[in-house]
């Protein structure tokens, strides 16, 4: 009898294993210290890609640029990228599909003790930027701006443009009078004492967009998606797992505290709780609202930011519910 039983075990074992090796794989591209790492990494140690039919892989590169050459050439089945920049290969002839993952984009912050109160007090000083003239946070301010203040932002302040390390760095020495930074910076900025004079998301939603649309997004070739039917909607429950475990669970956030690079705790908490604030709802994207923000970046940004899409691709975004 006890040999039988520690049969059937071990069979159950090898039937288990095999079952796993014929799941579909999702090469998933990654920047080495990636914040998107947070959630894929919850997925893979909790075993939910597996609960829900596939097998994640996380392939590290060094820069975005990589991780975009490595789905192009099919040596990744997926990566992130904001879906503005997604749409824009698709009006291209690129068969991109989005699945949404965050809506963290941050907003400008000021230096402590600064007496500015609005955009406005910002005429004649200095802004450090990261992303470029083109950064879409840049964008949506100006026009905010505007709207509100009849300021032409960029012609009544100094741009400094550099990469993100830098535009921390300098941010926190007070070289500027506000600072637009990518989402993690900006929370290590706002525990080191830098007070958030105004979020995008509130400008957004003043200029008459929604806030709630996920700017980032998971983007797949669709005849990746194809191949395997229902995986699009199978990656999204993963992903949501992975989110709702860690906004209930803080042993989860410990398990990611080695990869997300907090030099205090401060900082620890400061990054999980704007990561957490960057949940979007669940349901698929609105389009018409995507729209909106897209005819927005094509009246500020022009063709050198979304390409000829006009409008948003049909067939963009995956129907996930």
């Amino acid at each position: 009898m006890k040999r039988f039983l520690t049969a059937l075990a071990l069979g159950c074992v090898t039937a288990m294993s095999a079952a796993a090796q014929d799941l579909p794989v999702v090469r998933a591209a990654v920047l080495k210290i990636g914040t998107v790492n947070w959630e894929l990494s919850t997925i893979v140690e909790n075993g939910l890609d597996e609960k829900h039919g596939f097998t994640l892989e996380m392939v590290p590169y060094a820069d975005n640029g990589a991780t975009r050459i490595a789905v192009e050439g099919g040596e990744a089945d997926m990566a992130v990228a904001d879906w503005i920049w997604v749409a824009r290969q698709r009006a291209e002839g690129k068969d991109y599909v989005v699945v949404p993952y965050s809506r963290a984009v941050g907003g400008l912050l000021v230096p402590e003790g600064s007496d500015v109160e609005t955009l406005a007090d910002l005429k004649g000083g200095k802004i450090g930027i990261a992303g470029g003239p083109l950064d879409k946070s840049w964008l949506i301010l100006r026009a905010f701006a505007q709207q509100e203040y009849g300021m032409d932002l960029k012609a009544d302040t100094e741009q400094v443009f550099g990469a993100p390390p830098l535009i921390f760095k300098s941010g926190l020495s007070g070289d500027y009078a506000g600072a637009i930074n990518f989402w993690h910076f900006l929370a290590k900025m706002k525990a080191a004492g830098m007070r958030e004079l105004i979020s995008v998301e509130t400008a957004a939603e003043a200029l008459g967009l929604d806030p709630d649309v996920p700017l980032l997004g998971y983007y797949f070739k669709g005849d990746f998606l194809s191949d395997h039917a229902g995986l699009a909607q199978s990656f999204f429950e993963a992903s949501r797992d992975a989110k709702d475990l860690l906004a209930q669970d803080p042993a989860a956030w410990e398990a990611l505290r080695p990869q997300m690079n907090a030099g205090d705790d401060a900082q620890f908490e400061q990054l999980r709780d704007d990561w957490l604030a960057g949940v979007p709802a669940r349901g698929p994207v609105d389009a018409e609202a995507a729209g909106k923000l897209l005819s927005l970046m094509a009246e500020l940004g022009g063709a050198e930011l979304v390409g000829q899409a006009s409008r948003v691709p049909d067939g963009l975004f995956a129907d996930v519910q």
